[in-house]
């Protein structure tokens, strides 16, 4: 017997289309005919799947949420491999997420110049998700069981981070990456990008950190 989905669409700031009782296989053949494209980003968890087409300013909070990373990542002169909306799947455990972001730093050699694949490799260190509305999809679970061991999660105003803890995250003060950096930097960065221009803000930044390193 065919289950047929159960569909919900819910007129949402970032264009959320959710839809239940989805097979594993339905899921890999929507990723094979949107190919290799940004948007919609397509996340699915034990047969929700739901698809989500961002808008200006979940792209515009992923893109500076990301050069934040990677600016801290170059000043400190570690490597980093960074994703942007690559498709990460777990077929065993009947997961899967394309994330707005996704960095490997600590594990960055072992998948230095190829493709990442999760049957293999290991997961992110860290993943970015900007959620500016409602999703139906547990980001938090679905990260979890692929054990991502930082998880950061931004609604255009605030973030939380996230750290792996026996398989379950648990909200934590800092990024254990980057322990010595406060949120209230990032809060900075964003606001100088608003008021000053993203170049600016990235110059200060920078100067910043090379002062309290």
């Amino acid at each position: 017997m065919v289950s047929t989905p159960e569909v919900s669409q819910i007129q949402l700031g970032e264009n959320r289309v959710v839809l239940h009782n989805v097979e594993w296989d339905t899921y890999e053949a929507l990723l094979a005919a949107f190919g290799e494209r940004s948007v919609p980003r397509l996340a699915y968890y034990h047969g929700t799947l739901e698809i989500m087409s961002p808008r200006e300013e979940h792209e515009n909070g992923n893109a500076l949420v990301s050069d934040f990373i990677k600016i801290l990542v170059e000043e400190l002169d570690q490597n980093l491999k960074s994703m942007a909306s690559t498709t990460l799947n777990r077929k065993d455990l009947a997961v899967g997420a394309e994330p707005d972001s996704a960095f490997y730093i600590a594990n960055e050699p072992l998948v230095r110049g190829r493709r990442v694949d999760l049957n293999i490799d290991p997961p992110p260190d860290l993943v970015i998700e900007v959620d500016i509305t409602h999703t139906d999809i547990n980001k938090n679970a679905l990260y979890a069981e692929m054990g991502v061991g930082e998880f950061w999660r931004y609604n255009g105003r605030i973030l939380t981070i996230y750290q792996l803890q026996e398989g379950q995250y648990v909200e934590v003060a800092a990024s254990p990456t980057f322990s010595w950096v406060q949120k209230e930097r990032l809060y900075q960065f964003l606001r100088n990008c608003a008021q000053k221009g993203e170049t600016a803000a990235k110059r200060s930044l920078r100067s910043g950190i090379r002062e309290q390193l």
